[in-house]
Order: C-alpha cells, then sequence, then structure tokens
C-alpha cells in the first residue's frame, strides 16, 4: 500500500535554493535545469527568488519544487523571521546559494537555525581574494564551496578563506539526451531556411549572450578575414536574445550590426534572436564556435559536444578542460586570425568536424551528464547534512 503524499515528502531530503537575481544565465536556469533530477534521486528542492523574474517564471507550476518568491533581495532580509519558520515548518535541512551576494542571507539564516547546511556553487569565478572581516564572517557561516571547473578550483582555494577540505570540485552537467539529433532531413532544410542560411553553407554558430566577454567581435573580425581571404560558402549565425531582458547587450548588439552592414555581409550573418530549441539548431550547424576569454564552466561547450558539433573553443578558463583530447580545436581568444585558420580548417575538411563531434559527444556522455552531475550534488547534500 503507498503512502500519502505528505508522508512521501516528510520522508524527503530537502533543500532550499536561494536564486535572488534577476537575470537570465547559466547561474539563474541551474536551478530549474537540476531540480527534475534532484527529484529522481530522492530531493525534494525549494527555491527562494525573486518576483517576475524568468526563474520565477519558469519555476510556476512545477511539480517537483515549491518557490516562494519576494520583491527584492533586500525584502528577503525583513522576512528572515518569516523564513526561518518556513524553513522549520519543512525541515528543510540543507541551503544552496548561487550568488556570492545570496550568502549574506545564508549566513543570516544559519546564524538562526545552526542546524542547517550551507552551500554555494561559485558559478561565475572568483576574481578577487575573500579575506577581509566581512567574507570571513560569511564564509565562516559555509560549510561546502563547489568549484565548477580545475580553474575555478585553484582560484577559489586561493581566494576563500576556508580550507582546502570545504572547496570541492563538481562539474556541471546536462541531460544529454536533449541534444540526440531529431530532425530529418527536409526539416534540417526547412529550419535552415528559416535562418537565412544557404543549403550548401558551412555554418558556424556561436550560440550565448550578446555581450562583449562572449567573443561575438572576435569571431565576426575572423569571419571577415575568411570571406577577405576568398571564402564565399561560410555562414555565421549568432544565437542569442536582441534585447536586454533576454541577456543582450543593445549598444554592443547595435555596434555588430552596423558592422555586418558596413561590410556588406547582411546575407551571410543571422542574428536568430533569443531561441528555446537550441538541440535542434544545433543539427543544422556544422561547427560551434565558443571563444569566451574567462568561461568559469562553458556550458554551451557540453551542450554542442553532445550535439556532435565540432567545437572550436577559447584556449583559456575551464573550456580546454571540456573540449578534452580529439574532441574539438582551441584557439586564441584575442587572435581573430587564429581563429579564421581554425575555421578554415574545419570548413575544408568534413570528415574531421564529423571525427571530432562524434569524439566530443562520447566524451560528454562520459563525463558530464545531468545524472552524474546531481548524484555528486547528492552526495555533498547528505555529507553536508
Amino acid at each position: 500500500m503507498s503512502r500519502p503524499l505528505s508522508e512521501e515528502l516528510a520522508l524527503q531530503h530537502k533543500v532550499l535554493h536561494i536564486c535572488l537575481s534577476r537575470g537570465w544565465g547559466g547561474l539563474e536556469m541551474y536551478p530549474a535545469r537540476i531540480i527534475p533530477e534532484l527529484a529522481r534521486q530522492g530531493w525534494r528542492a525549494y527555491v527562494l527568488t525573486l518576483e517576475g523574474t524568468r526563474l520565477a517564471k519558469t519555476l510556476a507550476g512545477c511539480d517537483a519544487t515549491e518557490m516562494r518568491s519576494v520583491r527584492s533581495p533586500l525584502r528577503a532580509f525583513w522576512q528572515l523571521p518569516v523564513l526561518v519558520r518556513w524553513l522549520r515548518r519543512r525541515g528543510i535541512g540543507v541551503v544552496h546559494c548561487h550568488k556570492s551576494s545570496d550568502l549574506r542571507l545564508g549566513a543570516l539564516l544559519k546564524c538562526l537555525c545552526p542546524e542547517l547546511r550551507l552551500v554555494f556553487t561559485d558559478h561565475m569565478g572568483v576574481t578577487r581574494p575573500k579575506h577581509d572581516p566581512y567574507h570571513r564572517w560569511v564564509y565562516r557561516h559555509v560549510d561546502r564551496v563547489l568549484s565548477i571547473s580545475e580553474v575555478t578550483l585553484t582560484r577559489n582555494r586561493q581566494a576563500f578563506p576556508l580550507p582546502a577540505s570545504r572547496i570541492t570540485l563538481l562539474y556541471l552537467g546536462i541531460d544529454t539526451a536533449d541534444f540526440v539529433p531529431q530532425l530529418d532531413t527536409d526539416a534540417r532544410c526547412a529550419l535552415r531556411d528559416t535562418l537565412g542560411i544557404p543549403r550548401e553553407a558551412v555554418a558556424m554558430a556561436l550560440p550565448g549572450r550578446l555581450t562583449p566577454g562572449k567573443g561575438q567581435q572576435l569571431l565576426l573580425d575572423a569571419f571577415i578575414r575568411l570571406r577577405d581571404a576568398g571564402d564565399t560558402q561560410s555562414h555565421l549565425v549568432l544565437i542569442g536574445g536582441l534585447e536586454a531582458d533576454e541577456g543582450g547587450n543593445p549598444t554592443f548588439i547595435a555596434s555588430l550590426q552596423q558592422q555586418v552592414r558596413e561590410q556588406g555581409l547582411e546575407e551571410r550573418v543571422t542574428f536568430t534572436g533569443f531561441r528555446r530549441d537550441l538541440p535542434r539548431l544545433f543539427e543544422v550547424m556544422d561547427i560551434v564556435c565558443v571563444p569566451s576569454r574567462n568561461e568559469a564552466f562553458g556550458l554551451t561547450v557540453i551542450e554542442a559536444m553532445a550535439a556532435g558539433k565540432a567545437v572550436v573553443g577559447a584556449d583559456s578558463g575551464a573550456i580546454p578542460e571540456l573540449i578534452g583530447c580529439e574532441g574539438g580545436r582551441l584557439a586564441d581568444p584575442q587572435d581573430p586570425a587564429a581563429w579564421a585558420a581554425t575555421l578554415g580548417e574545419l570548413r575544408d575538411a568534413p570528415a574531421l568536424r564529423e571525427r571530432l563531434g562524434a569524439n566530443a559527444c562520447r566524451f560528454v556522455n562520459a563525463r558530464f551528464t545531468l545524472a552524474r552531475h546531481v548524484s555528486g550534488l547528492c552526495e555533498i547534500y547528505a555529507d553536508a547534512a
């Protein structure tokens, strides 16, 4: 005989994710991505977020979680007594923060509920030491810092006022099944037509927020070099929102679009705008480019690899850890000529692109699955608790 739902919930491990951010990038998407898998692995997730944000809208109606929203981060501090009662009524034992500024709230919650265990994932990559009195107070309450790459692990152990044993490497993961090709030939041709990509063209794509740090300017400069060297078959696709509330930088985007017009490349460069069908877009791309100079991880890299695409990534940050042996190519993120040369090599070698993509897909399925990530996360939650 099955137990009533209330009894089942009482038996589950429980974690509160705090994400008081109005943005919509990898950090904010993370709770929404992992919550269904957490439920499958026996953890009930609760989320504290801001009203009206993309995260709040995404989680609305999600059966796998209970969400609580506040109007502003300051309002969350005013509601501390209410939050403490809420945590205790639900028997939540772990609090997981995803933004460094949210750790203030996490530390105060732990001061009021010493039985809580506080976990922090450094999604962004720390850039300066945290040894001043304020940060020493905050991190004194943190039981575990999770680093999402070897690069950030090294930085974190130098920057945070914690013993190395409390700073752990845990790579991110994705549901690789989402990136298994689904479109038939006719559907792929139709999608390319919609995007303005000639059917015979070699499509080179950069998915990500259109902001200076993601490398669109460098890639456009490299593409112009290819054109100037006689390339007539390549097509550049910039995937990402064109508005500020979609993560884009409107001033930067306008500058890119003006350069495209001045170079006479309107027919060879596509700005897709915000898309929800990235796995399907990958199916019609030939090369995926990730020239970000300082990625703490590089989720787009493993998504493209899971789709079986040849990837060219920046030879900096965490990207070299992800591409692995024979899974893609690396190039200097400050050298358009190097990118043009690498893209030219792959443009002219379809068999090489196919081999790199197959190697990349196997590598991701072995090391960067969502189930593997959440399994490691659950072990950390249980150990912290």
